[in-house]
């Protein structure tokens, strides 16, 4: 594809914040966020490689963070004067993906060394939405869309991401009408060990868990608001294959907080609601802090930034930002996020 250079950016990591003393995985602790850079941008999917920070975005655009040179570099595809936003994007050790919401759906291959691109997927429909992306290994790929059919759409890869091939409906589970997907933060999509979990949202909130890549499914009800177009699971996080954690809310009233959190101890069979009545409303992403057993979770939303030590029993806030859609962890110290004008880094 024609492939449109956009110039070296330089990122100064000046803008701090005050270290704050907060209760943070069981200890007082000091949490600090500093900003990678600011922009006329809206970034809802970001990829953690060793000292990079991949970001898609909003108006064509993804790129990088380079964490050693305080460098940002990014790129722009021009295809037909399309106004692309990519919402999802995942990686493999030599590429990127990055993947568009609505008509056309267009999912790019993108080579880490050089940022050309190429596309390796492309759907046409009214309908098409595609939500989150995945890839399991090198190899094997997910992505997962809302409704053409009445199904979700899903389409995955066996080689690398060179080819993708869409899913036939009769092959995948009914959705209730008016129940898709989410495309918050690329977190519809979770995988542990054999296992892959997609959720659900609008008119019902359900989890999707099939043990076979995609040839078999389950199906569990959870006790997550639902029954609204804008109700449901907008992200969820495993920890391993049988405990996770799911939370989104009512994206119409964005501070209720009584039936937006829930966890699960047998791989989503059942699940428990947490922190009912307290702690933060509507929720774009939720993360588990690595190397806590599980205990510690870090969660944005419109209602701000919010820890839990004691897996969602209790919430405390972070920050005030309500502009931050999206969260990865580099390490159990370290965590990187995103969301509208800016890309942050959080330190504790």
């Amino acid at each position: 594809m024609k492939y449109l250079l956009s110039s070296l950016i330089l990122v100064l990591f000046s803008l701090k914040s005050k270290p704050l003393l907060l209760e943070f995985n069981g200890n007082k602790t000091a949490v600090s966020i500093d900003t990678l850079f600011t922009d006329k941008i809206s970034i809802r999917a970001i990829e953690i490689d060793q000292n990079k920070v991949w970001y898609a975005a909003d108006n064509n655009r993804f790129g990088y963070v380079d964490l050693l040179t305080n460098q940002r570099v990014e790129r722009k595809i021009s295809i037909d004067s399309l106004k692309l936003e990519f919402r999802s994007i995942a990686q493999t050790k030599s590429d990127i993906y990055i993947l568009s919401v609505g008509n056309p759906a267009l999912l790019y291959k993108i080579n880490k060394k050089d940022l050309s691109y190429k596309l390796v997927y492309q759907e046409n429909h009214e309908k098409v939405f595609y939500d989150a992306i995945y890839f399991i290994d090198n190899k094997k790929g997910i992505a997962i869309g809302d409704p053409t059919e009445d199904t979700f759409s899903i389409i995955t890869t066996l080689d690398g991401g060179a080819t993708w091939n869409k899913i036939p409906s009769n092959n995948l589970p009914k959705l209730a009408v008016g129940e898709a997907a989410f495309a918050a933060s690329n977190t519809n999509i979770c995988v542990k060990g054999n296992r892959i979990f997609l959720v659900s949202g609008g008119i019902k909130s359900r989890v999707f868990v099939s043990y076979d890549f995609c040839k078999t499914w389950q199906v569990h009800e959870t006790p997550i608001i639902q029954g609204q177009s804008m109700t449901g699971i907008f992200s969820a996080d495993f920890l391993n294959e049988k405990t996770g954690i799911i939370v989104g809310g009512n994206y119409d009233a964005q501070s209720d907080n009584n039936a937006n959190k829930a966890i699960t101890f047998d791989g989503g069979q059942t699940w428990k609601l947490v922190g009912i009545n307290q702690g933060f409303g509507y929720a774009s992403c939720v993360q588990f802090v690595p190397n806590t057993n599980g205990k510690s979770i870090l969660c944005v939303g419109t209602t701000g930034i919010y820890s839990s030590t004691n897996q969602g029993e209790n919430w405390n806030k972070l920050s005030d930002d309500k502009d931050l859609f999206t969260i990865r962890f580099q390490d159990s110290n370290t965590a990187f996020l995103a969301g509208k004008n800016k890309l942050v880094r959080m330190k504790f």
